[in-house]
């Protein structure tokens, strides 16, 4: 594991919109309905993390890291700030809110603090823990507040953002999974689903959702959520992938929107043997030097999963972002759901 380290516009007025972010609420009887079974409710290929399966890794659930802690540094009036990204986060917004300010991006009363930084979301707002809209509200108010300071707050499409947009556009309305007869209701229950959530969504958390890139490069590093070579269905340029995903939101289609979040759910594609011929094949398409995705927690990448029983062994502290396949690929989920860490880390790594 190796620890790491706006697009200042040359002329531009920032339209800065103010979000109210609500206080923390914990979920409401989040589990007091029994999802679906999984073979009726997972899409084919799609290989979900379980919720609440123990992991190897040091600390108390929640934890937050941190690889550097020195206020991010401008480089200069009109030049770019220095580049930070964040793992998913799954409505761990004390912790989000933790890890920002360890790293000098906001301050005590959370307000960005950065200047002309550059802060990407990699994905995966919500589901899971307790204040996914909370998280939403949150990053919506930054990428307003850095845009007025020079930088700039982003976010990409993640699997679960495209579970929740299903979810409460399709409900129990029955999908040609390809494995049988599927919902989105039951898949976002499956996995992790909060009703809090649910219950307040609005139109615009929504809108901000669908109109997400999916893929993005900044500073040679190709930004996505998921680990798999699927984006490349959907375009040959940044530009095509993310107006593609856009255009099947946009019609609002549920098959269209299931096959979108059955291909954003797989995983693991960097991880093996073919990994580095299936990063180089993304990168060769996008361009960048480096793959930086979410989505896959660095201890199932790793193999590293504790047993149910508690039964003691060997374990490993996750302290920064794994970096893989022959060192093109960097993952970002810290696994803050499974007593994990949630990583916000500087671009590029030391070597």
């Amino acid at each position: 594991m190796t620890q790491g380290a706006g697009l200042e516009p040359a002329m531009r007025t920032a339209t800065v919109r103010e979000f109210r972010v609500p206080p923390l609420l914990a979920p409401e009887h989040a589990h007091d309905s029994e999802p679906a079974s999984p073979h009726d409710s997972e899409p084919d290929g799609y290989t979900p993390t379980q919720r609440d399966l123990p992991v190897i890794g040091g600390g108390a659930p929640g934890d937050t890291v941190v690889v550097r802690t020195e206020a991010p540094a401008a480089d200069g009036e009109g030049g770019l700030g220095p580049l930070f990204v964040v793992g998913d986060v799954h409505g761990y917004l004390d912790e989000l809110l933790a890890a920002l300010r360890a790293q000098g991006l906001i301050d005590a009363e959370s307000n960005w603090s950065a200047g002309n930084a550059r802060l990407w979301f990699l994905g995966d707002f919500t589901d899971r823990g307790p204040d996914g809209i909370g998280v939403i509200d949150l990053v919506m108010r930054l990428s307003a507040e850095a845009a007025a300071a020079g930088g700039y707050c982003k976010a990409l499409m993640g699997n679960h953002e495209l579970l929740l947009i299903g979810a409460k556009r399709f409900g129990d309305t029955p999908i040609n999974s390809g494995a049988g007869t599927a919902t989105f209701q039951a898949a976002w229950l499956l996995n992790g689903g909060q009703k809090a959530d649910m219950d307040r969504l609005q139109d615009v958390h929504l809108q901000w959702m669908s109109r997400l890139d999916a893929i993005e490069l900044e500073d040679d590093h190709l930004l996505m959520h998921s680990d798999t070579t699927a984006y490349l269905d959907y375009g040959d340029s940044l530009e095509a992938v993310n107006d593609t995903v856009r255009e099947t939101l946009t019609r609002n289609d549920a098959d269209e929107c299931w096959d979108l979040f059955r291909k954003f759910t797989k995983r693991f594609a960097f991880r093996d043997a073919t990994g580095p011929q299936a990063v180089q094949e993304l990168l060769g398409v996008f361009g960048g030097h480096h793959v930086v995705h979410g989505h896959s927690p660095i201890p199932y990448l790793l193999g590293e999963v504790g047993t149910e029983d508690g039964e003691d062994g060997p374990r490993t502290v996750i302290e920064g972002p794994h970096v893989y396949a022959d060192g093109l690929a960097i993952a970002m989920d810290g696994g803050v759901t499974m007593a994990g860490k949630l990583l916000v880390v500087q671009l590029p790594l030391p070597n």
